[in-house]
């Protein structure tokens, strides 16, 4: 495709030049013929990647199907613009369930589970948190293999089965605003100031690749970031930079942020 190397080489600069080249090749594949393709699950900053690719071919639309609505990791149809048919996705929720007094186990335990399973992370999709359990967005092939092979988590027995993708309810996020002041734009300050963290805990953060900025590696402490920005902190969960409001008379930069617990 045109401009294939110019979306490689942007991409590239966020360590996303590979994930960039597969889905340049994805999508060249529906325009020599195939009426779509298919992507593994992907985070939203490749849906990003996705949406240029799709600006640079006209013959394309795009769709995602993450298996319920508001899903955060989806799967990338590239459908070419004169196909009218189904777009499977073989997408499969993976109810996972455990004795309801351990209620400690969390999101990262079962994503452990899965991992040291060797199930590489494109296979699956978002896992979805329940008091006594969790439901997986798996690909369909997978399903068999967790339901022989997923016995435990974090020594807690557990049981898989399958439930309809239409029982999962759309996602609904809890959001908190804050309104702040910043001495700059700079992403250690918002990060301090968004996450309630120090400032120096913040650079350390960023130094240690635990922030992204729009799904991508932060480039440093100094980034500037504007409104629009979606800033991710592991372990922290991620927050919008909605809207920059003025300056105070002291100096300091007006900020409205959206964290999302």
């Amino acid at each position: 495709m045109k401009n294939r190397d110019s979306i490689i080489r942007y991409y590239k600069s966020g360590d996303n030049g590979a994930l960039a080249a597969r889905l340049i090749d994805l999508a060249d594949s529906a325009v020599k013929g195939r009426p779509y393709t298919v992507s593994e699950f992907v985070t939203p900053g490749a849906v990003q990647i996705g949406e240029t690719i799709n600006a640079h071919v006209s013959s394309l639309f795009l769709r995602t199907d993450g298996g319920y609505k508001g899903a955060e990791r989806v799967k990338l149809c590239f459908v070419r613009d004169d196909y009218d048919g189904p777009v499977p996705t073989d997408i499969t929720a993976c109810r996972i369930t455990w004795d309801a007094r351990y209620r400690l186990l969390g999101h990262r335990d079962v994503l452990g589970a899965l991992m040291s399973l060797g199930i590489d992370r494109s296979r699956f999709g978002d896992i979805i948190m329940h008091e006594d359990g969790a439901v997986i967005l798996t690909d369909t092939a997978l399903f068999p293999y967790l339901q022989q092979h997923l016995e435990k988590i974090a020594m807690v027995s557990v049981t898989v089965s399958e439930v309809p993708l239409t029982s999962i309810p759309p996602r609904q996020e809890k959001v908190k605003e804050i309104k702040t002041t910043v001495a700059s734009l700079r992403l250690d300050a918002v990060v301090s100031s968004g996450f309630g963290i120090s400032r120096t805990k913040a650079a350390e953060a960023i130094k240690g690749e635990r922030v992204r900025v729009n799904w991508q590696p932060a480039k440093g402490p100094a980034q500037e970031v504007g409104a629009g920005a979606v800033i991710s902190l592991r372990g922290k969960g991620r927050m919008e930079l909605v809207e920059i409001t003025g300056t105070s008379r002291k100096g300091r930069t007006g900020i409205l942020l959206k964290r999302y617990m």
